[in-house]
């Protein structure tokens, strides 16, 4: 069958390598795929933003696409699933009132507390003297989120009352973030690990993927401003048998039974992220309605399971009888990021070094790069995920540093301590 990645980053540049190694899949469309997926085996790039839903469904009618996997999270919340199905064309991702789990966090807050989820305690705001009034009378660090899709921007954790203060001021009075922070939610901050948990969900039909976690800080030792993502690695330590348990009976399961009950019935992958405590109490931060980057491309990297048999299955009804098998190595990816990232920063500098990686073990996943002539140059902040496996993280991550190393651009920047958590576990442990 011929598929459809609709994108252009690292994680859809994972998903179309997991897709190609399909039997069933004999050649996959990538819009608007980058200079990574334009060199994956069965696989051609055209050119169609991945905001363009119409020029989406046009290209898939005209080639004939039987299924679509949808990598961002803007063409699932503006309609693209809606307009495909009333096509009749399979597109793996929720409907847009079930992606309003992650396209309004003030929908989500509120969703989690009518169905008993937990959370952080928050108010939701639209106005900036009423939000100044509460975080003044409240205690520090608070979190400033967009209440709208802000491209992985839009939190902000407000140490102090002025850094609060100017969060808001820049949201609901400077815009911007534009319409996506015309509404503000403030919730307490919440101590402890975080993590991400990704499923694979039919209506109430649920199969749980491998778990990861992520850096979305820019800078080592989780300080900096927030970005998309700056490495990952799967599976995540901290979450334990005990606590997987606990979030598919206190999170996932609620959250699918909630969003059935509601009348959005939701298909697609659903990533929570979660902040566990020391005692293993487990709170939802966020929804995602899509698979997470840069966590598609270690926990990718781990799935042996044929990935479009697995899509397929949420339309006719048999995910749950699915069988998912996983490498049991650890699989840790470090982002490689133009200079200036999260702001802003220069774009076309020549990548070198690409053409000399040779470890089995390792894989090179491209989001913000492009074709100019036969060279490949930047194109966006994050670049390259350089994925490796070994058996600990330790051994993944000097791996995935040593090839890191080989590659550079003008002004290449990437931070030197992904997975450092569990590394130090490891050193505990005496693993390592």
């Amino acid at each position: 069958m011929k598929v459809l990645v609709v994108g252009g980053g690292g994680r859809e540049h994972a998903l179309t390598w997991k897709l190609a190694q399909s039997a069933l899949v004999s050649e996959i469309l990538v819009a608007p795929g980058n200079a990574g997926t334009a060199s994956e085996a069965k696989t051609r790039n055209v050119d169609i933003s991945a905001e363009n839903l119409s020029g989406l469904l046009k290209l898939a009618q005209t080639e004939g696409v039987e299924l679509t996997v949808v990598g961002p999270e803007q063409p699932l919340v503006a309609g693209l699933v809606d307009r495909f199905e009333e096509s009749g064309l399979k597109c793996f991702g929720p409907s847009a009132a079930a992606a309003r789990l992650e396209g309004s966090k003030a929908f989500t807050k509120a969703f989690l507390a009518r169905n008993k989820i937990p959370t952080a305690a928050y108010r939701t705001f639209d106005e900036l003297d009423a939000a100044l009034e509460y975080v003044r009378s409240h205690a520090l660090p608070l979190v400033v989120k967009a209440d709208g899709l802000a491209a992985g921007k839009g939190v902000i954790v407000a140490e102090t009352l002025r850094e609060a203060e100017d969060a808001l001021r820049s949201m609901l009075e400077q815009n911007v973030f534009g319409e996506a922070g015309s509404n503000v939610v403030v919730e307490e901050f919440l101590r402890g690990e975080e993590a991400s948990f990704i499923a694979m969900v039919d209506d109430r039909r649920i199969v749980s993927l491998a778990s990861s976690q992520d850096h979305k800080r820019r800078d080592e030792g989780d300080r900096g401003p927030n970005t998309g993502g700056m490495g990952a690695y799967s599976p995540a330590p901290i979450i334990t048998n005990r606590i997987h348990e606990r979030i598919m009976q206190q999170i996932i399961l609620p959250t699918v039974e909630g969003m059935h009950s509601e009348g959005m019935a939701y298909r697609g992958f659903l990533y929570v992220g979660l902040m566990i405590d020391p005692a293993g109490d487990t709170k939802v931060l966020e929804f995602n309605c899509r698979f997470g980057d840069p966590e598609t491309q270690p926990v990718l990297a781990r799935l042996r399971s044929d990935l479009a048999e697995l899509c397929l299955r949420t339309f006719d009804g048999s995910l749950e009888t699915a069988e998912v098998d996983w490498d049991p190595r650890v699989a840790l990816g470090v982002v490689m990021a133009s200079g200036g990232y999260p702001e802003s920063y220069n774009k076309g500098a020549k990548i070198t070094g690409l053409e000399n990686i040779f470890d089995k073990d390792t894989k090179i996943f491209h989001a913000g790069t492009k074709l100019d002539s036969e060279e490949i140059v930047t194109s966006g902040g994050r670049v390259l995920c350089v994925v490796s496996l070994d058996n600990n993280v330790s051994g993944a991550a000097n791996r995935a540093y040593t090839t890191v190393g080989q590659i550079s651009w003008e002004d290449v920047f990437y931070r030197g301590d992904i997975g450092y958590r569990a590394i130090d576990r490891e050193r505990a442990e005496g693993a390592v």
